[in-house]
């Protein structure tokens, strides 16, 4: 799946000026919604882009808009991460992705109380999410770094699991996760 398939709200403009301004509300747009929720406010999104509240409702009519346009951004970095992870080695690429989702995760759940549930965007990118980890999953298997009886299903599952439970901190969570992610490999 490309980033084309998955694109379907954030249509970036060809212009340098009109490009940096888009991403640079998505980019404030994701810190205030990691701050303060998808409620937080579109004034204080724009403020923190650098542009006035007129250009960030030329790229984004609506606040539905503008929350499905950061996710399908993050979704699409997922996708990436996933690719550029296909270089290392196999157990590597696996865990360097996993750990890329489960930041994925924090931004998901800042976002899910806004986001459309009966948008066929959340479907589109749970699609191209599992389609990217697919690969570095099967190799691993073939490799036989990585339990067989195990689906990509499951994995993302499990680490989405984890991710979303409340931690002391950052440090506690990665701990957690690098234990259930520890629990794929193949035992001697």
């Amino acid at each position: 799946m490309t980033d084309t398939d998955i694109q379907l709200i954030a249509h970036r403009p060809q212009r340098a000026d009109a490009r940096r301004n888009f991403d640079a509300l998505l980019a404030a747009a994701r810190e205030a919604f990691a701050a303060n929720g998808s409620s937080a406010s579109l004034e204080d999104i724009a403020r923190r882009a650098g542009v006035g509240i007129g250009t960030l409702y030329r790229n984004f009519p609506t606040r539905d808009a503008l929350i499905e346009a950061v996710y399908v951004d993050e979704v699409e970095s997922v996708v990436r991460a996933a690719h550029e992870a296909e270089s290392l080695e196999p157990w590597q690429a696996l865990t360097t992705w996993l750990h890329r989702f489960v930041s994925y995760i924090g931004t998901k759940h800042a976002l899910l109380d806004g986001l459309n549930k009966d948008s066929p965007v959340l479907l589109t990118c749970r699609t191209a999410i599992y389609d990217g980890g697919a690969p570095l999953l099967d190799r691993a298997q073939r490799a036989g770094v990585v339990r067989d009886d195990v689906a990509i299903d499951d994995v993302v599952r499990m680490v989405s699991g984890i991710a979303g439970v409340a931690f002391v901190d950052d440090a506690q969570r990665t701990k957690v996760v690098e234990l259930a992610i520890d629990g794929l490999r193949v035992r001697a």
